[in-house]
């Protein structure tokens, strides 16, 4: 049994292992902006609104999807609007 405890200790650190040089792997595989517009445009495709099995309700994932881009237009805006009140545009 002592064998065979051993052997599934290791089976289970080589496991890890792999798993962490594949996550490794994906994190310095691809750059940071693609990254990040990669989150950018699920965030805003609402991609965390989506059921994996496919229940999703199109109200809610549309009523997300207008909320966020409302949302990016007011950053925006009020970005604008504290660029002219600073008088740098």
């Amino acid at each position: 049994m002592n064998d065979r405890e051993r052997e599934t200790r290791e089976a289970a650190e080589a496991r890890e292992a792999l798993e962490r040089v594949q996550r490794d792997t994906d994190t310095l595989g691809s750059s940071a902006l693609a990254r990040m517009g990669r989150r950018a445009g699920d965030h805003f495709g609402a991609k965390d609104a989506m059921d994996p099995e496919g229940d999703t309700d199109p109200i809610e994932l549309w009523g997300r999807r207008i909320g966020r881009i409302l949302s990016l237009i007011g950053v925006v805006i009020l970005g604008f609007w504290l660029l002219v009140q600073l008088d740098i545009l």
